[in-house]
C-alpha cells in the first residue's frame, strides 16, 4: 500500500489501517529474508554531511544506518528521532539548544554515541575551520552546507557525554533548527579520533589546534568514500536499526540487521541498494527490487508488474544548473539561453506523467527554485518566471548574439542512463536550434556535478542541488544552499551579496510580510541573474513489490528509504 503520513514504530497507520506486528506465516504466505532498494542515484559516501555524501543520495539510502535527532519524514518535514535522543529549545536570550542522546545508544561497533559526535558535525559544517590556500584561506571540511551550524556561537560538550548543549550566536534565531544534527549527517566521531590518534576530537576542535582539525577534517573529507570493492568496516558503524554488510557490482550495497540497536529491530533482516550505477531495468525485470524509488520517466518503459506503483510530484526542484563561466560568463547569456528553454512544452511532455494537479506541488510550471508550489507564499512571488515560459528559439538567438556568444553550443551533463532526461535535453536542443543555438546531450553513466566546476560541461540537468535522484524538502535548505556563496552545493559558483543576505535573514524571519517582500525580491533577483532554470517539480516513480509491508512513499531527499526498517515482503 502506498499512502502519504506515518510514523516510525511498531505501529503505523496507514490509510485508516493499523498495520501491526505484520509478519510471516499470514495466509500461507512467508516473509521474504531480503529486499532489494532500487534508487537512482550513485551512492559514493557515507558521509550525508559531505557535498559528496549529499549529492550522492546519502540521505535516501543511510537514513537507518546512520540516525540523527530528526529525519526527513515523507511530506518532507524534520520528524524527532527519539531512538537517538532529545532534542530541546531552551529560554534565554540566546538561541539555545539542549540535546540529549539516548543513554542506550552505541554504535555498532560498540562504542557509545556521544556529544562528540555533534561537536563534529557542527566543525565540520559551520565554515569556520579554514586553511591557507592559493588565494587566501579555504574551508578546511568539504561540507554541503553550512546552512545553521555556521549561526551556532558553541556547542557545549564534555568528551563522551550524552548531553550537549548548543548556543547561537547573539541575535540569530535558526528557525529551521531541527535541520541540524540529522540522519545521514551525525558522523561517528570516535571512527576519526582512532583514525587521527587523538583521545577525542572535541579538545582539538574547541581549543584551534589547526594541525590535528587539518587532519580530522581529511578524514571527514575522504574517510567515508564509498566505491563497490574492498570496504574498511571498522570505518563504517552503525548508529542505526541497519549496518553496511558489503558492497559490490554483484551484490550491490547490503545492508543487514545490526545487533546492537537499542530500538525497535529492523523487520527485514538484509536490504540490498541497488543504485544507477547497476542496470536497474534488468534488476527490475528479474524480480531483484522489492521497493523502487526513480524519477518518473528515468526507465523508459521498464514494465513494473509485480508492484503497486505511482508517480507523484516530488519536493526536488527539476531544473538546469548554468555554469557562470565559460559560454554563460556574461549574465545575458544566461537570460538569452533561458529564452529558449521550453518550459511549457516540457512540463506537458514531461512534468505530470500519469497525473493531474491542479493546485500545490506538481500543478504546472514550476516559478522558482526556492520555495515550492504549496507554499502560501508561491502564488505571489512567482510572476517573474512567467516570461520564460515558451521556448522561443529566435528571440534566444538574437539575445545570444546582442551577449556576444552568437551560434553558441551548450553542453548539458546529467546522469545517464535516465530517458527522462535524455528526451529533456532532446526537446531544448529542438527549440533553441531555431536561433542558432546548439544543445549537446553530455549526459553519461560517470556524470558528477564536478564537471560543471571543471568546465567540461555548461549546465547540469538533475534536482534540488544538482541531485541526481532523490531530492527536496520541505524546509528546502539544500535548495537555498545551491545558491548560497561558498556553499558546496553551489557547483556553479554562483555568487551575489544580495541573495546571502536575503537567504540569511529568511533563514531567521517570521514576519509573513517581511517574508513576502524578502522572497519577492529574491525572486525578481535570481531571475534576472539565471544561476539556474527551474523547470517542474521533480516527478517520482514509488513502487512497491506486491505483498511488501508498509511501504510508504516519500518524494523527497529521504525517499522511499525513510522507514526501511518497517519494510515486510511476504510472498
Amino acid at each position: 500500500m502506498i499512502g502519504n503520513k506515518a510514523r516510525r514504530g511498531s505501529v503505523i497507520v496507514l490509510a485508516g489501517v493499523v498495520a501491526a506486528g505484520m509478519v510471516a506465516g499470514c495466509a500461507g504466505k512467508n516473509q521474504v529474508p531480503s529486499i532489494g532498494y532500487g534508487v537512482d542515484t550513485a551512492v559514493a559516501s557515507y558521509n550525508g554531511g559531505s557535498t559528496l555524501g549529499a549529492n550522492s543520495g546519502a540521505a535516501a539510502v543511510f537514513s537507518r544506518v546512520i540516525t540523527g535527532f530528526f529525519y526527513t519524514g515523507p511530506d518532507g518535514q524534520p520528524v524527532a528521532d527519539t531512538d537517538t535522543g532529545t532534542a530541546k529549545e531552551v529560554p534565554g536570550e540566546a538561541q539555545t539548544i539542549q540535546y540529549r542522546l539516548n543513554p542506550d545508544g552505541k554504535y555498532s561497533d560498540g562504542a557509545p554515541t556521544s556529544c562528540d559526535d555533534l561537536v563534529m558535525a557542527w566543525a565540520a559544517r559551520s565554515g569556520r575551520f579554514t586553511k591557507a590556500g592559493p588565494g587566501g584561506p579555504v574551508p578546511m571540511f568539504d561540507a554541503a552546507s553550512t546552512a545553521g551550524y555556521s549561526d551556532i556561537e558553541r556547542v557545549d560538550c564534555q568528551p563522551g557525554s550524552k548531553d550537549a548543549t548548543v548556543v547561537f550566536r547573539p541575535g540569530r534565531h535558526y528557525t529551521a533548527w531541527k535541520t541540524l544534527f540529522n540522519a545521514s549527517e551525525l558522523m561517528p566521531a570516535h571512527v576519526v579520533a582512532t583514525a587521527v590518534k587523538v583521545p577525542n576530537v572535541v579538545a582539538p576542535l574547541q581549543s584551534g589546534d589547526q594541525g590535528t582539525a587539518e587532519r580530522i577534517a581529511d578524514f571527514w573529507n575522504n574517510g567515508w568514500k564509498l566505491a563497490p570493492g574492498k570496504l574498511d568496516l571498522t570505518a563504517l558503524p552503525s548508529s542505526g536499526p541497519y549496518r553496511i554488510e558489503s558492497f559490490s557490482d554483484k551484490d550491490g550495497l547490503v545492508l543487514v540487521k545490526n545487533e546492537k540497536w537499542w530500538g525497535n529491530a529492523a523487520k527485514t533482516p538484509r536490504i540490498v541498494v541497488w543504485d544507477k550505477n547497476t542496470d536497474l531495468k534488468a534488476k527490475v525485470d528479474s524480480k531483484a527490487v522489492g521497493v523502487l524509488d526513480i524519477g518518473a520517466g528515468a526507465l523508459g518503459d521498464a514494465k513494473l508488474s509485480g508492484f503497486s506503483s505511482e508517480n507523484l510530484p516530488g519536493r526536488g526542484v527539476e531544473q538546469l544548473v548554468l555554469s557562470t563561466g565559460g559560454v554563460f560568463q556574461n549574465v545575458a547569456a544566461r537570460r538569452a539561453f533561458a529564452l529558449c528553454v521550453p518550459r511549457q512544452a516540457l512540463f506537458d511532455k514531461l512534468g505530470h506523467p500519469g497525473y493531474k494537479v491542479d493546485v500545490g506541488l506538481g500543478a504546472g510550471i514550476l516559478n522558482s527554485r526556492t520555495v515550492q508550489q504549496d507554499s502560501l507564499y508561491y502564488p505571489a512571488i512567482s510572476g517573474p518566471g512567467d516570461k520564460y515560459n515558451k521556448g522561443d528559439g529566435g528571440a534566444a538567438g538574437q539575445a545570444m548574439t546582442s551577449a556576444g556568444q552568437a551560434n553558441a553550443t551548450i553542453r548539458i551533463g546529467y546522469l545517464r542512463p535516465d530517458e527522462r532526461r535524455a528526451q529533456t535535453v532532446a526537446m531544448i536542443a529542438d527549440a533553441c536550434k531555431a536561433g542558432g543555438v546548439t544543445v549537446v546531450d553530455a549526459g553519461t553513466p560517470d556524470f558528477s556535478p564536478q564537471q560543471l566546476v571543471d568546465g567540461k560541461v555548461d549546465a547540469i540537468l538533475g534536482g534540488t542541488a544538482a541531485m541526481p535522484g532523490p531530492s527536496g524538502s520541505l524546509t528546502a535548505t539544500d535548495a537555498i544552499a545551491a545558491l548560497h556563496t561558498g556553499q558546496g552545493l553551489n557547483f556553479n559558483r554562483f555568487g551575489n551579496g544580495r541573495y546571502d543576505a536575503i537567504a540569511d535573514q529568511l533563514a531567521a524571519e517570521d514576519n509573513s510580510t517581511t517574508v513576502l517582500n524578502l522572497l519577492n525580491e529574491q525572486e525578481n533577483l535570481l531571475w534576472s541573474e539565471m544561476p539556474s532554470i527551474p523547470l517542474f517539480s521533480s516527478p517520482r516513480t514509488i513502487a512497491f513489490g506486491d505483498g511488501l509491508k508498509d511501504g510508504i512513499a516519500s518524494p523527497t531527499r529521504a525517499g522511499a528509504g525513510w522507514n526501511m526498517d518497517r519494510w515486510v515482503l511476504e510472498r
